[in-house]
């Protein structure tokens, strides 16, 4: 082929290049034009509460944005089973989410028993707080025992009893059903005894796997007192001579030990620790109840002088960064009926017993004013005018 056709050749296909890349060009951008712009919407964070008693922690987590409560669950802990349902119940009636359900779960532990407990108390000592169980404080507090009553007996509230009813369907059933629904969505976030907890999982040994995480407040390490007054003091007593032992976990130590054994993707864990910087105050509660009147019957007539245990893992499993301290160690629970049962056991990497029990990030100290800040601002946004 002569010099002259390779140059013709070499033009013509340098002209036909040209042109192919103009339409391309030109295709893409017509495309880029006419092809919507996609815009990813923050993600809806899907929970399950189980508690012993209805409080602050829940309106935050039925409050926040982007945080859709798939159901409440009552379990005997602080009071009795359908006692915390009622306190649920008249709850999301105040937060205007009767769209929510609420669920009855155990009534009683798995083996732990009031007559037991009145056993080891005369074997070990006296314990401070026994819940639904108790009869009278060990020691002179400012805070005032419920009455003692029967399982089946449920109080009026002093803020309204509920006109709405509980789910007929069981908490544990309830959660292994959305477990399955939403795989890896759903959080559980338990701020009582674990009972319901360890009920679904020996019903469904998937039920911990296909949850997303468990958020728990519950045991106790080495609390230390923080705040200088009173209140902190009498709590620092209180755990001076038994730090690892804290009400949740004792209630029902083998359901607990269940769950820290269970293959959880995530487990996170509140312990007392990081409350002793915390009190539930008179002002602070008067102070929310200004922000909305929907919650005010309620906060005015809650109880001052606690710390916020609950509110603390409702705050860290919603802003993390309030967790300004943790660590990761392996968690069982002594479920030996002993001077030690239902204490909390821990080690550290590598000298864990290794017979099932799981790692966990373990808060030890929280950002108080954060966290107050998180809780005013949730409670002051606007309730829903209509539910379904």
């Amino acid at each position: 082929m002569s010099e002259k056709s390779c140059s013709r050749r070499d033009r013509l296909f340098s002209r036909v290049t040209k042109l192919l890349c103009t339409a391309v060009v030109s295709f893409s951008s017509v495309g880029m034009m006419v092809m919507p712009t996609v815009t990813r919407a923050a993600e809806t964070r899907k929970v399950i509460i189980d508690d012993d008693g209805f409080g602050i922690a829940q309106w935050m987590l039925l409050q926040a944005p982007n945080v859709e409560v798939l159901g409440i669950a009552g379990v005997s802990g602080d009071v009795w089973r359908d006692e915390a349902v009622s306190q649920a119940l008249r709850g999301v009636e105040m937060a205007g989410r009767t769209d929510v359900p609420v669920l009855k779960g155990a009534v009683y532990p798995l083996l732990n028993s009031e007559k037991l407990t009145d056993r080891w108390e005369a074997l070990y000592g006296k314990l401070v707080w026994k819940g639904a169980w108790m009869r009278k404080w060990v020691e002179p507090t400012q805070q005032s025992t419920p009455p003692y009553h029967a399982p089946d007996v449920v109080p009026d509230l002093p803020w309204g009893n509920p006109k709405i009813h509980a789910s007929n369907e069981m908490a544990a059933l309830f959660m292994i059903r959305k477990v399955h629904e939403f795989p890896g969505q759903i959080t559980i976030v338990a701020t009582g005894p674990m009972t319901d907890l360890a009920l679904a999982q020996k019903l469904d040994p998937e039920f911990a796997h296909l949850a997303r995480e468990l958020v728990y407040m519950g045991g106790s390490l080495n609390p230390r007192q923080v705040r200088k007054d009173k209140v902190a003091e009498q709590f620092a007593r209180e755990f001076s001579n038994s730090p690892r032992r804290e009400f949740n976990i004792r209630f029902d130590p083998e359901a607990a030990s269940i769950m820290m054994r269970s293959p959880w993707r995530k487990i996170t864990m509140i312990p007392v620790d990081p409350s002793t910087a915390t009190e539930l105050t008179r002002e602070q509660l008067d102070a929310w109840a200004k922000l909305n009147p929907a919650f005010a019957p309620m906060l005015q007539k809650h109880e001052a002088g606690f710390p916020l245990w609950d509110e603390i893992a409702a705050a860290v499993w919603l802003d993390p960064s309030i967790a300004m301290k943790t660590e990761e160690l392996y968690v069982d629970t002594d479920t030996s009926f002993s001077a030690g049962y239902g204490d909390i056991l821990s080690w550290n990497e590598g000298y864990q017993p290794d017979v099932g029990e799981q790692k966990e990030v373990v808060v030890r100290e929280i950002n108080v004013q954060r966290m107050n800040d998180l809780i005013g601002k949730l409670l002051s946004r606007p309730i829903p005018t209509s539910t379904k």
